[in-house]
């Protein structure tokens, strides 16, 4: 009997505006590289959201064109190279408690359809 081969798993494509906001609470924690915050969501998620270059730099440069983060090149201690440190402005403090409002009540919506309340 054959075996069939092991699906990869699905990338997760992301609502637009929610990798704004996941960068965001990312950078929360501190500054982080791109490479950083890469590989945070990817843990964070259990291997679920794989955020591309493609997606991730142009997301960094918006987010730093809307004043919400600030980007710094600084010397990697261990690498002995520059890279290009992203941090949480006071405005993308303030942007992230809106985003997550909003995110709150978007999954309280979805799941009001997905699963709703059972008539008695």
């Amino acid at each position: 009997m054959p075996t069939m081969a092991k699906k990869p798993p699905q990338k997760s494509a992301l609502l637009q505006g929610t990798l704004d906001m996941l960068i965001l609470r990312t950078l929360l924690h501190g500054p982080a590289h791109g490479h950083e915050i890469t590989k945070h969501l990817l843990s964070a998620t259990e291997q679920v959201l794989q955020v591309e270059h493609g997606s991730l730099y142009p997301a960094l440069h918006r987010l730093e064109r809307q004043g919400w983060i600030a980007g710094k090149w600084e010397m990697h201690k261990e690498r002995k190279r520059e890279f290009k440190y992203y941090r949480l402005t006071p405005a993308g403090k303030k942007q992230l408690l809106i985003e997550e409002s909003q995110w709150k009540r978007l999954a309280k919506a979805i799941a009001s359809v997905m699963w709703p309340a059972t008539e008695g």
